[in-house]
């Protein structure tokens, strides 16, 4: 049974959302948030019963809200029969525990809520490893919520503490040992991708990221440029591993597009770095397309959220490779048009990818982009020279290819770097 189910069904959810008085929100900011995490909850296949916003003075550190606002939980979670209340906070473990024992009823804060979802979207082996990394750290400190039935007594020989307390030191040990395990794979995995990744460069294949916020629209544009089937769905966080595949650009040149996670406001820290080798493909690529929906009036506020999120990545400055801003969606905003400048860097591009419009355009300027560099050569090598034919095969693109008595005669697309090595005749 999904943690989000009772004997009756999907949970009867309410969703709290503390206002904090050192958090100037503002009334947009504020209803754009509270918005976001009704989704979360909703994408938690919940049922929403109610939605309560408290503005929080003073932090209590025991409950975080204050004991008349605790009762006002109270009574709402009898009035809609709630099996669960999702705190859009970060809580502590005794927080948790002591709001749970005020109100009776499952107790989840935004981290929790966020694994949740991540839990249940995970597909590949990977994924789920990251997954259950993130979630095996968050319960560690935890656990004193499991035991509390149990007796908490001190023995009286040195040391050895009560039955509930040996049981939460075995538990501790337990998770520890599998955090463990858990990296030694993780690890094992970066260094595939990471092999994964010298190859393409070997091979002279660019990478393409799609980042962007949650729902932006990221998977719909990848199947639409690669004819692929990555799972595609109006809700947040429907995309959680990362997939790759080769995209042809007109005139024959090959990419690597990447479709990676969505990001989020106030991403968990523990999930930015779980995720890390999800989002390495993102540190790695040659080239960013920054997919964002053009007809959401929290575009902007999106916007800084990602770019945020990539500066934490380290993609800020000459450390950044090129971005180019996707607006998607515009069969819903035919009023967003496209900006195209000379330099890459900067540019956006109006499609819909739902209808295919601006599919060309984007196609063109990625050719644009990748062909800044190269080089067009006219290679002529002896037949007998397999060697160097299969290095210009390589790491080159040969767009023709004609016999000359025992010679032939390549014309090939290099970038710079590999141009330089050739003797051109």
């Amino acid at each position: 049974m999904n943690m989000m189910e009772t004997d009756e069904g999907p949970s009867r959810a309410i969703a709290l959302h503390p206002r904090l008085s050192d958090k100037r929100w503002g009334e947009h900011a504020s209803a754009s948030r509270l918005h976001e995490f009704e989704q979360l909850v909703l994408s938690c296949d919940c049922v929403l019963v109610g939605s309560e916003e408290i503005a929080i003075r003073k932090v209590v550190p025991a409950t975080l809200l204050g004991s008349g606002q605790a009762e006002t939980i109270t009574d709402l979670v009898e009035e809609y029969e709630a099996d669960v209340v999702f705190v859009d906070h970060a809580l502590t473990p005794v927080q948790q525990q002591n709001l749970e024992t005020t109100w009776d009823v499952k107790v989840v804060d935004r981290t929790g809520l966020i694994l949740e979802i991540f839990g249940a979207r995970a597909r590949t082996r990977e994924g789920v490893l990251q997954v259950d990394l993130a979630s095996l750290n968050y319960q560690l400190g935890r656990l004193v919520r499991s035991w509390t039935h149990l007796e908490r007594q001190r023995g009286g020989h040195g040391f050895l503490g009560g039955p509930g307390e040996r049981q939460i030191e075995l538990d501790r040990r337990m998770i520890r040992d599998s955090i463990k395990r858990l990296e030694v794979e993780l690890a094992q995995v970066q260094r595939m991708r990471a092999t994964q990744r010298i190859g393409r460069k070997r091979n002279e294949i660019p990478t393409v990221a799609l980042v962007g916020y949650t729902n932006a629209g990221k998977s719909t544009l990848f199947n639409r440029l690669t004819e692929g089937d990555v799972y595609a769905a109006d809700q947040l966080f429907a995309t959680l591993d990362p997939t790759l595949r080769k995209l042809i650009l007109p005139g024959g040149e090959e990419l690597m597009l990447s479709d990676t996670v969505g990001f989020v406001q106030d991403l968990p820290h523990e999930l930015v770095n779980a995720f890390r080798a999800t989002l390495e493909e993102v540190i790695e690529a040659d080239l960013i397309l920054h997919v964002r929906d053009a007809s959401d009036p929290e575009s902007p506020m999106h916007k800084k959220v990602v770019l945020e999120t990539l500066e934490e990545l380290g993609l800020d400055g000459d450390d950044a490779p090129p971005i180019v801003e996707v607006l998607n969606k515009v069969d819903q905003a035919p009023e967003v048009k496209s900006r195209l400048l000379d330099h890459i860097d900067g540019s956006r591009v109006a499609v819909s990818a739902l209808t295919g419009q601006g599919m060309e355009e984007l196609l063109l300027l990625m050719r644009r982009w990748q062909e800044t560099d190269s080089v067009m050569c006219s290679v002529k090598l002896h037949v007998s020279d397999g060697r160097m034919i299969s290095w210009c095969h390589e790491y080159g693109r040969v767009v023709d290819q004609h016999v000359e008595d025992e010679y032939i005669r390549f014309t090939v697309v290099f970038s710079e770097k590999y141009a330089g090595m050739l003797n051109i005749v």
